[in-house]
């Protein structure tokens, strides 16, 4: 991750906040240089991110500003100085038919599909993007597989900055297209690992702000796009009447947006709006998380990848100390989803409760349900499911290989003649 560094000294950025170690606790001025390393005390022992934290304990406020940018009081930046989309305050529903083959009561959907760019990694940008400005920076860029680098172009294109998308082969031709219509520069590499040496170079010697990782071992990203993440657990709270989910599930890979809303509930629980915190679910695909979840360390677990993920988000095969201790400091838990019924659990969502989402974003309900049938979450559970991001994202991977255009048919004649078969043979219901 790039710094805000000293190009922000004497820059107004709203209240008072200060860097904080998640593993150690020292705090940093936030004027302070930082880089992809992290916690300038941790790095040589056991990488750990930031976290950035306000010094202001007042009452947590809720403005009416249609967009997350309500909460600026909590967030590194004036909201006068922030450039916005109209992210946030997405809709949080009910999956009753879903929750009935789950065998829960209270099964929810927080879909961040409908932010701007059509996913939660708007929070994020709005953040960065409005601190990369102010710390004078002309270029933000990130390493990405699609969902960070079309919001982050997108945030760039709105506040006048260039933005460079640093990615591999592979990557899903929609999310591409994506970033290359908000005007960014994308550039691919053959080699996956060359993109955080490319990162840290254009760091240091051009000047770009950097919102993605760029040194291994990963600590996350940028802490003050993270601190953007802490507006859906504002959200979830007053759009639950003031109550706390008691389960929150999510797809995981390096934990940012989990370290985001572990804080925003704590601020919750601290300023008394709330008197009891969720537990936290860690959907993943290799299984750093629970691996290292196994046993008595900060070292995290790197998983060998066993397998070719659809969920290419969150495919990384060792997660970071911030995400072990939110899940700790939660009593959470990790669960492993492979490929098996990921595309037809994505169907069933869409069909059932008329929400389309990326398949990393259906990997929570696959960890939900198996929770559910070992017995760990209890049917009268309130749960939510954080829906990252939507299935407009990654068509290309999700829809059948062989699908093709259906013949049409040459008579209304025929096209009734099919539809009464095709309903008789359904008993009127939904044929699909």
């Amino acid at each position: 991750m790039t710094a805000i560094g000293k190009a922000c000294e004497g820059v107004a950025i709203g209240r008072a906040h200060l860097y904080v170690c998640i593993r150690c606790g020292t705090s940093f001025p936030f004027d302070v240089h930082i880089d992809s390393r992290g916690c300038p005390h941790c790095f040589a022992d056991a990488a750990s991110n930031l976290q950035v934290i306000s010094t202001d304990d007042t009452r947590l406020p809720g403005g009416d500003t249609p967009s997350l940018w309500r909460y600026a009081d909590r967030l590194p930046c004036e909201i006068e100085k922030a450039i916005s989309l109209g992210e946030g305050l997405t809709p949080l529903l009910r999956a009753d038919q879903l929750g009935q083959e789950f065998g829960l009561d209270q099964l929810y959907i927080k879909d961040e599909g409908r932010n701007p760019t059509w996913s939660h990694k708007d929070r994020f940008s709005t953040v960065a993007v409005s601190m990369a400005r102010l710390s004078g920076a002309r270029v933000v860029a990130t390493a990405s597989s699609g969902n960070a680098g079309a919001s982050l172009a997108a945030y760039a294109a709105k506040g006048g900055l260039d933005c460079v998308v640093v990615t591999f082969a592979g990557i899903g031709t929609p999310m591409l297209a994506q970033v290359r219509k908000y005007g960014a520069t994308v550039l691919t590499l053959a080699n996956k690992a060359d993109r955080w040496p490319l990162l840290q170079k254009a760091s240091q010697e051009l000047g770009w702000f950097v919102t993605s990782p760029f040194h291994e071992p990963v600590v996350g990203s940028h802490p003050a796009g993270i601190a953007g993440y802490k507006t859906i657990a504002y959200e979830l709270v007053a759009q639950l009447g003031g109550i706390a989910p008691d389960w929150c599930a999510l797809p995981v890979c390096y934990g940012d947006a989990l370290v985001g809303l572990w804080q925003g509930f704590a601020e919750l629980l601290k300023a008394g709006e709330i008197s009891a915190l969720p537990r936290f679910v860690a959907a993943e695909v290799h299984g750093s998380l629970g691996a290292t979840l196994k046993v008595d360390s900060d070292v995290i677990v790197e998983a060998p990848a066993k397998f070719e993920t659809l969920a290419v988000s969150i495919g990384a095969k060792r997660s970071t100390y911030q995400a072990l201790a939110a899940l700790r400091a939660s009593n959470g838990v990790a669960v492993s989803v492979d490929n098996n019924h990921l595309i037809a659990l994505q169907e069933e969502l869409a069909r059932r409760e008329g929400i389309l989402a990326e398949l990393a974003s259906v990997t929570p309900l696959s960890a939900i349900a198996s929770l559910k049938q070992r017995g760990i979450i209890a049917r009268e559970n309130k749960v939510v499911a954080i829906v990252t991001a939507s299935g407009l994202k990654d068509l290309d991977r999700s829809a059948e290989a062989a699908a093709a255009d259906p013949k049409p048919f040459v008579s209304v004649h025929d096209a009734m003649a099919w539809l009464e078969s095709l309903y008789r043979r359904n008993h009127f219901e939904n044929p699909v």
